[in-house]
């Protein structure tokens, strides 16, 4: 059991970037992330305007058009913005499920940067 661990925590650590490369792994790190935060941006962006777009669709045909159009364009409107409302609000979801894939990659990127640091000053402290 115990050199199961071993292997598995060798592979883990080969992963890792080389201690010697930390500046240059904390910035793509930063890029990346600033990069997924742009993406979460626009991604509720367009839940959002969906939303309400579906929202103002039903609002206007039921306050506005009600009684100047037929039954039938009317169930037309509706029901397309119940599409909308409810595309809308799959694509909120989506966002929140985004959102979570990068907290959780921003901890990560956390703990590698924290690992890679100690690796570092250990290899300082054996080298002296």
């Amino acid at each position: 059991m115990e050199k199961q661990n071993d292997t598995m925590r060798e592979r883990l650590l080969a992963r890792l970037p080389q201690p010697e490369n930390i500046a240059a792994y904390r910035e793509e790190t930063a890029s990346l992330l600033t990069k997924h935060e742009k993406a979460l941006f626009w991604e509720k962006f367009l839940a959002v305007a969906v939303a309400w777009l579906g929202l103002a669709l039903w609002m206007t045909v039921n306050s506005t058009w009600g009684s100047k159009v037929d039954t039938n364009a009317k169930i037309v409107f509706e029901s397309f913005a119940g599409i909308l409302l409810f595309m809308g609000g799959i694509a909120g979801v989506g966002h929140r499920i985004s959102q979570s894939k990068v907290d959780l990659l921003k901890e990560i990127k956390q703990v590698q940067l924290q690992i890679l640091e100690l690796q570092a000053s250990l290899q300082k402290q054996n080298s002296e």
